[in-house]
């Protein structure tokens, strides 16, 4: 990767280490009693020891800035243009099921924008970051969106809306709309993980709705690093405020946009 500031080592730093502890935790998933109580229980506890440890690494380092986790209190830091924006564990239920996909994700706001990113999976080894204005990196290899310019060649992740939430007709919609022209859609169940895949010309594009910041806020910057664009799903909207967004490849986005935002 290109020389990394001290903010995006530190970042890194605590990806890693949170990465460790939940790769021990990920191992026990499979040892226990799959039922909502207990191992719902073990991976509230796993999430909860993860954002600690990123907690103490960002703070002790940087301790004006703000925080912004998933699973703790918003806190506004001495310096207010700069806050901490963190999921330390984005697919819960993929790592509640055992399933092999989830990762640590942090993002460093600056006066209202993401200006670094961190997106680590641990299972995989695969490190994406990110700096404004520094390109977009896997590991040690640069990265950048697809070029594929023919949407039936194409492949885009999503989301599914679970346990009767209110946006399933409009996801339905959308989905009628996308399946006939692409080559696929995807729905692997972690935001930051299919935003690094889209940056890593893996996914064509990615479009979901009811989003936190903290799901996305590290992959938007990952997008915008490797060439892609992201708009608020709604013109008009802020994507990480209302959470409803896509993404594409530069070359796919006009066309994209305008099938899913038919509805």
């Amino acid at each position: 990767m290109a020389q990394a500031s001290a903010n995006l080592n530190i970042m890194i730093k605590a990806a890693r280490k949170a990465g460790r502890g939940l790769m021990r935790d990920f191992g026990e998933v499979e040892k226990l009693q799959v039922s909502m109580k207990g191992a719902g229980d073990f991976v509230s506890r796993a999430d909860f020891k993860a954002e600690e440890i990123i907690r103490e690494e960002l703070t002790e380092a940087r301790p004006n800035y703000g925080w912004l986790g998933e699973e703790s209190m918003e806190v506004k830091g001495a310096d207010p243009t700069r806050r901490w924006i963190v999921d330390p564990l984005d697919g819960t239920t993929n790592f509640l099921h055992g399933l092999p996909h989830w990762a640590v994700s942090i993002a460093l706001e600056h006066k209202g924008e993401i200006v670094a990113a961190v997106v680590f999976d641990p299972v995989k080894d695969e490190i994406f970051t990110a700096e404004k204005g520094g390109g977009c990196w896997l590991n040690d290899g640069r990265l950048r969106v697809s070029s594929r310019k023919t949407m039936i060649e194409m492949i885009f992740a999503t989301g599914l809306p679970f346990g009767g939430r209110a946006d399933l007709p409009e996801t339905l919609q959308d989905l009628a709309r996308i399946l006939p022209v692409c080559a696929g859609v995807r729905r692997w169940g972690a935001a930051a993980l299919d935003l690094a895949y889209v940056a890593a010309g893996r996914y064509d594009g990615f479009w979901e709705r009811n989003l936190q910041a903290w799901d996305i806020a590290a992959g938007l910057l990952l997008v915008k690093e490797a060439g892609g664009l992201s708009e608020p799903l709604e013109k008009g909207g802020n994507i990480i405020e209302d959470g409803h967004m896509i993404a594409a490849n530069e070359v796919a986005f006009d066309g994209f946009a305008k099938i899913i935002r038919a509805s």
